[in-house]
């Protein structure tokens, strides 16, 4: 399943940070092709919404996990909590997305004063769940720890922090036969994590950071220099260990 993300400027911003946040979503398509078979799906936020998620990993992390939970919901499906962003910035074409985005004009359900006050399982309700129909609706946290994340956030920088723990690890560099760096793998015990959406991670080309606030912090200087685009990293909750890859930067 590919989700693409994009900003439209017909989707409103919320009107307050503690406001749900409209999202505007296509239909849930297959597409087949060159020997390859994929569901794609497209998902439209005002450009305020992203662009303060590329500001804050922490919130464009916590606006994938709402969009993977309205996803499920809205097409009746069951999404695993890997997901992996790819280098590519669109999956098929321009036209095609911006077709399935327009759709139908319905009318905007959000703009609504009684609206805003429904929650997302009564939002769903009024809609056509059949065919993912793409008027923007509200994408609203389902219960109230979700809400306290948002204010427990707000407030942590006017509070000590607690000392973090550093998790054990286990770095290995893989060699050619020429003895030369290929690549970096990294294997992070995180008994204390139980979702990947916990932990914020940052990579360098010499460096790299992992935080799970008021868990752990570690922060390693990598044996060589890397290529952090082709960084991945998995999270099997069955083991609660995080496996990270990178592949050393040619010279």
């Amino acid at each position: 399943l590919f989700i693409n993300v994009c900003s439209w400027k017909r989707v409103p911003a919320p009107s307050a940070p503690t406001d749900p946040t409209p999202v505007s979503v296509g239909p849930l398509e297959e597409v087949s092709g060159e020997g390859e078979l994929y569901s794609i799906i497209d998902t439209a936020y005002n450009p305020d919404v992203l662009q303060r998620g590329e500001e804050n990993p922490e919130k464009m992390e916590h606006l994938i996990h709402l969009t993977l939970k309205f996803i499920e919901k809205r097409c009746n499906l069951i999404l695993s909590d890997l997901y992996t962003i790819e280098s590519f910035k669109l999956k098929g074409s321009l036209e095609t997305m911006q077709q399935r985005l327009k759709g139908r004009q319905n009318p905007t359900p959000h703009l609504s004063q009684n609206t805003k006050e429904l929650t997302l399982d009564q939002l769903l309700h009024t809609m056509e769940a059949e065919d993912c129909s793409n008027a923007p609706v509200l994408l609203k946290e389902e219960s109230a720890p979700q809400s306290k994340v948002h204010l427990i956030e707000e407030i942590t920088s006017t509070e000590m922090p607690e000392k973090l723990s550093t998790p054990v690890y286990e770095m290995i560099t893989v060699k050619d036969a020429s003895k030369r760096p290929l690549k970096i793998e990294l294997r992070i015990e995180l008994p204390k994590v139980s979702y990947v959406s916990e932990c914020d991670f940052r990579i360098s080309k010499d460096d790299i950071i992992i935080e799970v606030p008021e868990k752990y912090k570690l922060q390693l200087d990598l044996p060589a220099l890397v290529d952090e685009e082709t960084t991945t990293a998995v999270f099997n909750r069955g083991k609660r260990v995080l496996f990270i890859t990178v592949l050393v930067a040619k010279p």
